[in-house]
């Protein structure tokens, strides 16, 4: 018999976003009023105006990776989009490579795997993702990396720490869903780049 039980962790997660995003949208939507009224100046609003973004971006980016998964598309613009905002300012740029929408459960495996990516490239770098025939590929290429061992050994034998810290928690995910998916994970860990395939 099928488990039919929820993902209560991911609807948690899907109402915790969606619930931000509309006051911080409201807050966004505030500061552009002052902007066209000229009350919008000075180095302390710059401030608001670029953690609400700031804020915006992870909000939409963990709606994707932490929230509820399904088989609706998502269109490449929209992960484009979301992609773009969180690295804004940052070190770390990531491209999208796919050209076509893909389901979402394919967007928050790899939306997980980019976070463990990044995790591994503190110093910054480039981050490619894309699909072919034989599935989903995730390339980073930095200078210099800290990929942690007990981490990475989560997504190549699929043994879940019991006491991993929430900074960590994606290592986690990306095994699990991918486990779910019936995906086989596979990384390699060289001295020019870190690749993860699902």
């Amino acid at each position: 018999m099928q488990n039919t039980t929820p993902d209560l962790a991911a609807l948690i997660g899907s109402r915790i976003c969606h619930d931000l995003i509309s006051p911080i949208g409201a807050i966004n939507n505030g500061l552009e009023l002052l902007g066209m009224s000229g009350d919008a100046s000075g180095p302390e609003l710059s401030l608001i105006t670029e953690s609400v973004e700031n804020a915006s971006a992870r909000i939409r980016f963990f709606r994707l990776a932490f929230g509820a998964a399904s088989e609706q598309p998502v269109a490449v613009q929209d992960v484009r989009s979301v992609l773009r905002d969180m690295t804004r300012g940052s070190k770390l740029r990531v491209a999208w490579q796919n050209e076509t929408p893909a389901p979402r459960s394919d967007v928050r495996i790899a939306f997980l795997a980019e976070q463990c990516l990044e995790t591994a490239m503190p110093y910054g770098g480039d981050i490619t993702i894309a699909q072919d025939a034989n599935g989903w590929s995730l390339r980073g290429v930095s200078e210099k990396f800290k990929a942690d061992p007990e981490l990475w050994s989560m997504l190549a034998d699929g043994h879940i720490a019991h006491d991993i810290a929430p900074a960590h928690v994606h290592f986690a995910l990306t095994s699990l869903h991918c486990r779910t998916e019936n995906r086989r994970l596979r990384t390699e860990i060289g001295s020019d780049g870190i690749s993860i395939r699902f």
